[in-house]
């Protein structure tokens, strides 16, 4: 995958997610971080997450290192406000300070 400064750009080269729900985010403990619909608003973070499970196997610091590669121009705004991105905000401490990784838990779309 080639990363641009766009994230419009980028989101394009990921793989579909038609056939995801939502994804579920999973701190070392076991603890349920976050939960990701895939509806209007959190549709790209759960393109860009499903897209790093797939080639990384979880939310590790080389994988969160490439999330914010994906989310472009994203990134800047999200650490000038923080909380404003929280799916970017996230990426920070793994990719960072190596914080410990998250697992991923997708929820297959049942509709049809």
């Amino acid at each position: 995958m080639t990363i641009t400064s766009n994230f419009q750009a980028n989101l394009a080269t990921l793989p579909a997610i038609d056939a995801i729900d939502a994804l579920e985010l999973v701190s070392s403990t076991g603890a349920v971080v976050a939960r990701l619909e895939n509806r209007p608003g959190t549709a790209g973070s759960v393109r860009v997450y499903h897209a790093l499970l797939k080639e990384f196997g979880e939310i590790n610091q080389a994988a969160a290192q490439r999330g914010l590669e994906i989310y472009a121009e994203h990134v800047a705004d999200a650490r000038a406000n923080p909380g404003k991105h929280p799916n970017i905000d996230r990426l920070f401490p793994i990719a960072e300070q190596g914080v410990p990784a998250l697992q991923v838990s997708l929820f297959a779309n049942t509709a049809g």
